[in-house]
C-alpha cells in the first residue's frame, strides 16, 4: 500500500510510481524461460509494463548507457540501454496472471528474458538511468556483467 518506485538519473520526470500508476499503465504479457546460472530454468507467464514504454513515459535519455536498480533487500543490479529496451524487457507486476508472488519479486521485478537470473532484479524500489556503470551485487564478485543468456 505504501509501495512508491523512485526514479532518478538521467530523466525528465523523477515522479515516484505507486502500484496503483503502474498498473494503469498499458500492459503485455509473455510466456518466457527464466534461466538460472545455477544450471535450472522454469517457463512462466509474466505480465508487466514493457520497460521501454516506462523510460519513455519518465523520459529517460535512451542514449544513455546504462540503467541500475536498487531493490529493498540490498540487491542492485545493471543493464545496458540496448538490454533495457528490448521488446521483452519488462516492469513485472504479475506471475499467471496473478499478482506477482512476494518469492518472485513482489512488488516489482524487472523480466529481461535475453539476460540470466542474476540480471532479473526482483523488490525493485529504485530505477536509475545513468552513464557510470552501476555494476550490480554478483558482478562485482566476478559474475559476468553482461550475463545474457
Amino acid at each position: 500500500e505504501n509501495f512508491t518506485l523512485k526514479v532518478s538519473g538521467l530523466v525528465q520526470n523523477r515522479k515516484g510510481w505507486t502500484l496503483e500508476e503502474l498498473q494503469g499503465l498499458p500492459q503485455t504479457s509473455q510466456i518466457t524461460r527464466h534461466i538460472c546460472v545455477e544450471g535450472w530454468s522454469a517457463i512462466g507467464k509474466w505480465g508487466g509494463v514493457p520497460f521501454a514504454y516506462f523510460l519513455k513515459r519518465i523520459g529517460a535519455d535512451t542514449s544513455a548507457k546504462f540503467v541500475g536498480f536498487k531493490c529493498h533487500d540490498g540487491y542492485y543490479t545493471s543493464l545496458d540501454m540496448p538490454s533495457a529496451l528490448h521488446a521483452q524487457t519488462q516492469l513485472t507486476l504479475t506471475y499467471a496472471d496473478e499478482v506477482l508472488p512476494a518469492k518472485y519479486g513482489f512488488p516489482l521485478k524487472v523480466r529481461v528474458p535475453t539476460k540470466l537470473g542474476y540480471k532479473n532484479p526482483k523488490y525493485i524500489q529504485e530505477i536509475n538511468v545513468t552513464n557510470v556503470n552501476p555494476g550490480g551485487y554478483w558482478e562485482d564478485q566476478g559474475y559476468n556483467w553482461f550475463g545474457g543468456s
